[in-house]
């Protein structure tokens, strides 16, 4: 052979492998993210002050079984839910929202099947009896979309024992509400910010949520939002995951590397664009509300 051929026959080689290695990479980043854990960012603030603007957190597949929500597109593959299990009152959940079954929210288990919900004069009651609250601040300002509101801020106790942090207007908070009875197998939601989250209260654009819908349980948060400190964290990994690329390509000698395989499954598991949930805002001001 010509010094020529073999330049060529390298070169080829060089992209197959290449090609066979970003193959890989996608298998793998496919089946960890449908199976196993799934990076989300939070893009609004229906979730303050539990999740802020910005906030980057995984998602437990595996927590609630497998539906076709669970793969990307959500093909209709599964009827029904594979390995069900039941969520529990106080869980943070990511769902696919019953108005288009593809936009992904994410908001807190309120009520499960069967549960009456109602709001009476500020107040959270779930099968009549009062959710007991206690005020932490009441001089606290949190994001409703690009606004800044006045908030009170209560820890609040759910029957299970759970509690977490939920934030109402200082003035015009949401009051009173029909009786929400929960059909069989769905699901009430709320956000955490009540004046701002646009959730199960609202029946035409969100309501019950189809057990079917749910996505998983929202675990950690792995970037913190002060947004612009996260900004240069997710510049950080980048970069260096980028390097580490380059360097993995220009060592491969003919088998599908593996760290390369590895660093190209991190980029296309993370995506460093990882899915946005639509966390719609929603006020009882009309003009806070989308």
């Amino acid at each position: 052979r010509s010094r020529r051929q073999r330049q060529m026959c390298i070169r080829d080689s060089i992209i197959i492998d290449n090609v066979k290695t970003i193959f890989y990479a996608l298998v793998i980043a496919i089946v960890i993210r449908s199976l196993f854990i799934q990076p989300f960012y939070i893009p609004s603030s229906s979730m303050e002050p539990t999740l802020l603007i910005g906030d980057r957190l995984f998602v437990t597949k595996y927590s609630y079984g497998y539906s076709k929500h669970s793969f990307p597109f959500s093909p209709p593959i599964i009827n029904g839910r594979l390995f069900s299990k039941k969520p529990k009152v106080g869980d943070v959940i990511v769902f696919k929202t019953p108005a288009d079954n593809r936009t992904d929210y994410i908001k807190r288990l309120i009520g499960l099947p069967g549960d009456n919900i109602q709001f009476i004069n500020g107040d959270l009651f779930v099968n009549n009896n009062q959710i007991f609250k206690s005020r932490i601040s009441q001089n606290d300002k949190i994001y409703c979309g690009n606004q800044t509101i006045d908030v009170n801020t209560f820890e609040e106790k759910l029957p299970n024992g759970k509690t977490y942090t939920s934030v109402y207007l200082k003035s015009y908070s949401f009051q009173n509400s029909d009786n929400f009875i929960v059909p069989s197998k769905h699901y009430f939601f709320l956000g955490d910010n009540r004046d701002c989250s646009k959730d199960s209260r609202y029946l035409t654009s969100v309501g019950y949520v189809h057990e079917d819908n749910l996505v998983g349980k929202a675990q950690f948060i792995f970037f913190s939002s002060e947004i612009d400190r996260k900004k240069s964290k997710d510049d950080i990994l980048n970069c260096f995951l980028t390097i580490f690329l380059i360097l993995s390509v220009t060592t491969n000698e003919g088998l599908p590397n593996l760290s390369l395989i590895i660093v190209m499954s991190l980029k296309f598991k993370l995506s460093l664009k990882p899915v946005p949930i639509a966390l719609e805002n929603a006020s009882l001001a009309a003009n806070l509300l989308e």
